[in-house]
């Protein structure tokens, strides 16, 4: 067994040799090809570059899709109520999309939430300020924001024993965290851990926050 190896922000900041250039799109095979093209173009902003009966491209930048759907028979509605089961145990997990800063993030939360659309979850890891949605189909979306400035200020917190101890992370809740960042509260203070509490309780913290909504 190899000597197990630590990232450094030179790992992170210089381009690999083999490495892929980006992670391009990913691709979802659903029942539900309508409304997965509503939610998917409501939650990235995104725009349709191309749909038929079969399949839709969407993407939300220069790219020519981010996302494609692949129409499957309404039949595949009644297996499907097993995805949900199947995600939160094994296999894929979820997609995270990044965001340029907080404000950016919030503004996201609050447009969302105006249509009765709402995170499963909310969640700060340390490394990100992370809000979690589920589509249509019960598929996962992490909308997040770096909390670190930069790599190096990142490794250093991870390798500090903070991590270690919590490496779930302490939910919060996104109302209070928009007032506060609308408040003028400075980002530092809000991007650490338990910075946006529910009113009158405490934060949910590393295991405590794994439960059947959360997983």
């Amino acid at each position: 067994m190899t000597d197990q190896h630590f990232s450094t922000p030179h790992d992170l900041e210089e381009p690999r040799s083999s490495a892929p250039a980006k992670l391009a799109h990913v691709v979802f095979k659903t029942p539900r090809l309508e409304e997965m093209v509503t939610w998917y173009s409501l939650v990235l902003d995104a725009v349709v570059v191309f749909r038929d009966k079969r399949i839709a491209f969407l993407t939300y930048d220069q790219e020519h899709h981010r996302v494609a759907l692949i129409r499957l028979p309404s039949l595949f509605k009644i297996p499907g109520l097993v995805w949900g089961l199947h995600r939160k145990f094994w296999g894929f997990d979820h997609v995270a999309f990044t965001y340029h800063d907080l404000p950016e993030l919030m503004a996201t939360y609050r447009r969302l939430a105006r249509v009765g659309v709402q995170p499963v979850w909310c969640v700060n890891h340390g490394p990100t300020t992370s809000l979690y949605y589920e589509d249509p189909d019960g598929n996962r979306l992490e909308l997040q924001v770096d909390n670190f400035a930069t790599n190096r200020e990142l490794l250093e917190w991870m390798h500090s024993g903070e991590f270690d101890r919590n490496p779930i992370g302490t939910e919060f809740d996104p109302d209070v965290l928009a007032h506060k960042l609308e408040q003028g509260i400075a980002r530092e203070l809000l991007v650490k851990r338990g910075s946006a509490p529910p009113p009158g309780a405490v934060s949910r913290s590393g295991l405590r926050t794994i439960r059947w909504k959360t997983l």
